[in-house]
């Protein structure tokens, strides 16, 4: 071996997970990146009221100007993302990445409509969802595969 050239990231980094599912990709983004701050969404959509809901929200102090990543594994409907990134949003943070592993063309036109200027990186796009919103193929519910509970188990 023999010593390279480097960079490093500049600006104020910051990793967002939304919960659950999003903290599953959090140790792994911190091993790249064990200098960025961390923040967590705990958001759902209800499939009952067709709506999300926020039930948990913490950011470090220092979020505003920062460049954020925000973590899901699957982009479906595009709601949770939506409404993540609108919150973010509310704390002065203009530059946003989404990550995520699978992703939904209708969720993608979602999230491209309402926050045109986030760019979403993703392993794999699906071409529709189900009548519950699921990404079809998809692997089911992400985080009752992470944590072993739901019928995904």
């Amino acid at each position: 071996m023999r010593p390279t050239k480097g960079y490093k990231i500049a600006d104020r980094l910051v990793l967002v997970a939304i919960m659950r599912a999003g903290t599953g990709m959090l140790n792994g983004m911190q091993r790249l990146m064990s200098f960025a701050g961390v923040g967590h969404i705990g958001i759902y959509r209800d499939k009952f009221v067709k709506s999300t809901v926020e039930y948990y929200f913490r950011l470090p102090k220092d979020i505003e100007g920062a460049k954020v990543i925000l973590l899901d594994p699957m982009l479906a409907t595009g709601d949770t993302a939506v409404a993540s990134i609108t919150r973010l949003k509310e704390f002065n943070v203009s530059d946003i990445k989404f990550v995520t592993l699978i992703a939904s063309r209708p969720g993608l036109e979602k999230v491209h409509e309402w926050h045109p200027d986030v760019e979403i990186y993703t392993l794999s796009i699906e071409p529709e969802l189900d009548e519950n919103g699921y990404i079809l193929p998809g692997i089911g519910d992400a985080g009752d595969r992470l944590y072993g509970t739901g019928d995904e188990s």
